[in-house]
């Protein structure tokens, strides 16, 4: 369980579930109910629920979870060959959702939360101000993601287009978030096609634009347990 195998690609990490036929719905109410990074309440990005990849313990950042009533199910999967391990769990009453990853097993690296589709890219860009860059995902006919980067903040926000015809608009749900470590960040910029935010636009558009950022290193997989 190496953590590049963890993040294939990293940007697109909630096309993980694209695996499933037929696709599950992207905008699903039952997963997380979560305003915080609207709010920046009780922390601001890349801080989650008083975790920051890259700075909170692990050990810490599990029993927080443990201890919250909000959540359940918290799963941890370990990996015999390496020190990486993953946390998933779940809203109260909901459907799972989030994840937790460490690579060295002792400092968060990773959050990634699906969420319910509460908060719109209107509601993000007034909090956190435009994104640097973007890029799309398609998922199934009907429904794909852009990928809003932020670099200075090591998030990457998930916002809803319907399909590759969709248009990304103020009103585009967010569906997940991904929290990452600066050292994360700079790997994804370096190792990515990535296009310039340039407004609202339509998945088309923005898929026929010219890259502003082209992968600049490229990584060599390892085995496991090095």
């Amino acid at each position: 369980m190496k953590h590049r195998v963890i993040l294939p690609g990293v940007i697109a990490l909630v096309l993980l579930f694209a695996a499933c036929a037929p696709p599950p719905p992207l905008r699903d109410d039952s997963l997380l109910q979560d305003s915080s990074l609207v709010s920046n309440e009780p922390c601001a990005a890349p801080c989650w629920h008083g975790i920051t990849p890259g700075q909170t313990a692990w050990r810490d950042a599990l029993t927080s979870l443990e201890d919250d009533t909000n959540y359940e199910n918290v799963n941890v999967q370990e990996d015999d060959q390496s020190t990486a391990k993953v946390a998933d769990w779940q809203q109260k009453d909901g459907s799972s959702c989030c994840q937790m990853y460490t690579q060295d097993g002792e400092t968060v690296s990773v959050l990634f939360l699906r969420v319910a589709p509460t908060l719109t890219t209107s509601d993000v860009i007034d909090a956190q101000g435009e994104p640097t860059y973007l890029i799309g995902s398609p998922f199934s006919d009907d429904q794909a993601i852009m990928n809003l980067i932020y670099p200075e903040k090591s998030l990457v926000v998930y916002a809803f287009v319907g399909g590759a015809t969709g248009m990304l608009s103020e009103s585009s749900e967010i569906v997940g978030i991904l929290y990452m470590t600066p050292e994360d960040m700079d790997l994804l910029i370096k190792t990515s096609n990535l296009q310039a935010w340039d407004g609202y636009q339509s998945y088309q558009a923005y898929d026929e634009s010219e890259f502003e950022v082209t992968p600049a290193v490229t990584l060599t997989p390892t085995p496991s347990g090095e």
